[in-house]
C-alpha cells in the first residue's frame, strides 16, 4: 500500500540530485535526518516530463542518484 511504501522511503530512501547540480539532498532517517527534518524527497524536480530509464546508468546507484523510479 502507499502507507508502507513512504514508511520505507522515509527510513531508507538514497540521497537524490533534485536541481542538476550534483549536490545530493536526503530526507531519509537513515542519512541523520530526524522525526522532525525528515522527508521524502522526490526524485525528479520534473516529475513526468524527465524520463531517465534504469538501461542508460551505468549502475543502480547512478540510476537512483539521477531521479531513479
Amino acid at each position: 500500500t502507499a502507507t508502507s511504501v513512504f514508511i520505507i522511503a522515509f527510513v531508507a530512501a538514497p540521497p537524490v540530485d533534485i536541481d542538476g547540480i550534483r549536490e545530493p539532498v536526503a530526507g531519509s532517517l537513515l542519512y541523520g535526518n530526524n522525526i522532525i527534518s525528515g522527508a521524502v524527497i522526490p526524485s525528479s524536480a520534473a516529475i513526468g516530463i524527465h524520463f531517465y530509464p534504469i538501461w542508460e546508468a551505468a549502475s543502480l546507484d547512478e540510476w537512483l542518484y539521477n531521479g531513479g523510479p
